[in-house]
């Protein structure tokens, strides 16, 4: 049985759509039930919140594997809960930027270093930014056409939530991953003003790109996400490393095939910017 933590976000759902499509045993943790669309048939739904290890305690019995979210603050609770589960291999989504840059992406390092030290069979998965991003348009485009972001010229090989989804089942069902540490990235690198020209390509209706300043963006994104996590997004965004613009391998290694490009991950969701 696999236990899907963040079973409702853009990778979590995907991810337990494919295991249940492939006849796997899955319960989708998360702090709320999935709201709308049901869960796959089969699948149980287990509330429970990373930031409360033991509520996690009941959902992991039986369970062979475990995908973990960087999310709380005790991984080594929610590890030790899982060894003592008989959880034999835990997927950790992480973000590139602890490889990149480490001093602004603690909070997750100390989650990959949590893992390595578990004595489980571990993989760690550092996701480069993700296409589903894009959603923070949704309403400006459904309602003005328009979508903002500082740094318009400045491209990312963003990925599929769905790509890093796929990644992660097959390495679930697969011990021969175990002990490696996969960067995940799409097929090639997109500017924001590529990304809502794709979307105005998808829903067939132009977009106006709104350029913002950093100070604009920054104060717009503190908003939803913490001071650390803005600052580091904002120096990926506007000065990205060479580490962070090249296109990694692993998908397409893992997978047999290349990585989707936004433009098809665009035409995927265009009803959330009709």
């Amino acid at each position: 049985m696999f236990v899907i933590t963040g079973a409702t976000g853009n990778v979590g759902s995907e991810l337990v759509r494919i295991l249940a499509a492939a006849g796997e045993q899955v319960t989708a943790v998360s702090r709320r039930a999935p709201e709308g669309a049901a869960l796959p048939r089969g699948v149980r739904h287990h509330p429970a919140d990373l930031a409360e290890p033991q509520s996690l305690r009941p959902a992991l019995a039986g369970a062979r594997a475990l995908f973990l979210l960087v999310a709380g603050e005790d991984p080594q609770a929610v590890l030790g809960l899982a060894a003592e589960a008989g959880v034999r291999r835990v997927v950790l989504l992480s973000s590139q930027g602890v490889g990149t840059r480490p001093e602004q992406y603690g909070h997750p390092a100390a989650f990959e270093e949590a893992v390595r030290r578990s004595g489980l069979e571990w993989t760690v998965l550092r996701s480069g930014g993700l296409d589903s991003n894009a959603f923070a348009w949704a309403e400006s485009i459904r309602t003005h056409r328009t979508a903002a972001a500082p740094f318009g010229d400045v491209g990312l090989p963003t990925v599929d939530p769905a790509d890093v989804a796929e990644v992660a089942a097959a390495v679930l069902r697969d011990a021969g991953h175990a002990g490696r540490t996969y960067d995940l990235t799409g097929p090639a690198s997109v500017t924001p003003r590529e990304r809502a020209a794709a979307i105005a390509g998808a829903i067939g209706e132009p977009v106006r790109f709104v350029e913002q300043s950093p100070e604009e963006a920054r104060a717009q994104m503190l908003t939803f996400m913490p001071e650390p996590a803005v600052d580091g997004t904002l120096s990926i965004l506007g000065a990205p490393v060479a580490a962070e613009v090249a296109v990694s391998p692993a998908v397409e290694r893992i997978l047999g095939r290349a990585p989707r490009p936004f433009a098809a991950w665009a035409h995927r969701t265009a009803p959330a910017f009709r």
